[in-house]
């Protein structure tokens, strides 16, 4: 396996920088968002809920909280996941110009 490696149960590859988890938050009045980014190679973002809490952690690779993020689970109102890996898999292609139809093998 080319640029990937083995850590406990899970495999990680180099291109995990850049996830994000967008959390909204119910403020009362309004709606907050919270943002937790993978900020470096190898580095993961995981979220769990527990006893009534929501918690957004970064992961180093050996699976060491980086920086964690709770929110009561009453308050929570939407939970968004952007994967760094789906935003760099689609590249902008340009769309091809149709045959003429002189052209076409019919």
């Amino acid at each position: 396996m080319v640029g990937s490696f083995r850590v406990g149960l899970s495999l990680y590859t180099d291109a995990v920088r850049g996830d994000r988890v967008e959390v909204l938050i119910d403020v009362g009045d309004s709606v907050r968002s919270f943002e937790v980014v993978a900020t470096k190679d190898g580095r993961r973002v995981e979220v769990a809920t527990v006893r009534g809490n929501v918690r957004v952690s970064e992961l180093t690779r050996t699976g060491q909280e980086v920086r964690t993020a709770q929110f009561m689970a009453s308050r929570v109102v939407a939970i968004v996941e952007h994967p760094a890996a789906e935003e760099r898999a689609t590249p902008a292609r340009k769309p091809r110009a149709p045959k003429p139809q002189a052209e076409l093998d019919i």
